[in-house]
């Protein structure tokens, strides 16, 4: 069995190795608004009973609108996580991007479907390749887009990236699009990050890219990850398929309530605030003395060799990070919530043995 996919969070964890109550500590570890919404109403019928279709369709129209996808009707999913699972059935035999001869190769007695090949441009999220690799397919982790050939049948993007938060333009996706279409393959968009820029997002031009799959993330920029909400954007038979593979009853009727009335809610006070908190966040990394490498509106990737030290020593503050295995000189740090948060962070910094 392979090692778990190291992600944010883990404040219990963290607790139980560097003391301290969970509530109390300060978690900049995921990149999570840390201001979440307020809830709108949600009828009493929504928990009672089985989520109604009506409910689906609002939500679907509300993702629509608010997306900006035209004559698609996003499709809501349990979080990004549940459709990653299920893209190798996608191209598995060849059922969607038209192969059919799949010659395998064995390796390590495993096996790799070496015409069914998926380029995953990282480093990035672990769960794309994850997915393809337990299934058999051979992944090709790349950093550079020019470096996806004719070979690979499908492609994943994450755009803005997690962590160092690349953006790749709009018209290089596009040409990426079109050459994986040629080749009878798809692209996959992963826009979790997408909502605090919306003009990076191929949403709107999604009706006119028939091999594209764009995935997006509802809690991350309302602050309301627990529901566990995502959208998928994509052409009609494609969102059948992930329907039915998820079944019934997929996203419940509270959390399609809550989507039809926050995807439909004015959100430029949340990019306001979003804004704000990472002003706030800079001001308190840069008058540490932290190199600023990357990141998104909703986190900040800091390089520095000390990275491992800085880490520890927060914990020991009760202040989480995200630190990486791959990259021991990368820290990821979530928006702080307030002001007070500010100084907390910048305190514990300060204390730091340089």
């Amino acid at each position: 069995m392979s090692a778990p996919i190291v992600h944010g969070g883990g404040i219990t964890a963290a607790a139980a190795t560097f003391g301290g109550r969970p509530d109390d500590w300060l978690d900049l570890s995921t990149g999570i608004n840390p201001c979440p919404v307020a809830l709108p109403d949600i009828p009493a019928r929504a928990w009672h009973r089985l989520p109604d279709r009506h409910l689906v369709d609002e939500a679907r129209r509300a993702a629509r609108d608010h997306y900006g996808s035209g004559e698609i009707l996003p499709l809501p999913v349990p979080g990004t996580q549940s459709v990653i699972q299920l893209l190798p059935h996608l191209v598995e035999a060849g059922r969607l991007v038209g192969v059919t001869d799949n010659r395998v190769a064995v390796t390590d007695n495993k096996v790799a479907v070496t015409d069914n090949k998926v380029a995953v441009v990282s480093p990035t999220y672990g769960e794309y390749a994850r997915a393809f690799a337990s299934a058999g397919f051979a992944v090709d982790a790349i950093d550079d887009i020019a470096a996806i050939g004719a070979g690979h049948r499908l492609a994943v993007v994450v755009n803005p990236n997690n962590p160092d938060g690349l953006i790749w333009p709009t018209e290089t996706l596009i040409a990426l699009h079109d050459k994986m279409k040629s080749a009878n393959g798809f692209l996959v968009v992963d826009e979790a990050f997408g909502d605090t820029d919306p003009a990076l997002s191929l949403a709107f031009r999604a009706p006119r890219l028939p091999n594209l799959i764009i995935f997006r993330s509802f809690g991350k920029f309302f602050g309301l990850a627990g529901l566990r909400l995502g959208f998928a954007i994509a052409r009609d038979d494609i969102l059948e398929r992930f329907e039915d593979w998820l079944g019934p009853w997929a996203v419940s009727g509270p959390a399609l309530s809550i989507a039809g009335s926050l995807l439909r809610s004015d959100v430029s006070p949340i990019r306001g605030r979003i804004d704000e908190r990472n002003a706030g966040l800079h001001a308190v990394l840069k008058g540490s003395g932290l190199q600023i490498s990357g990141g998104t509106a909703l986190f900040t990737l800091v390089a520095d060799p000390r990275a491992g030290d800085i880490y520890t020593h927060l914990c020991s503050h009760h202040i989480l990070v995200r630190k990486f295995d791959y990259a021991p000189d990368w820290l990821r740090f979530g928006l702080t919530p307030d002001p007070a948060a500010d100084r907390r962070l910048g305190e514990a910094l300060q204390r730091f043995e340089r």
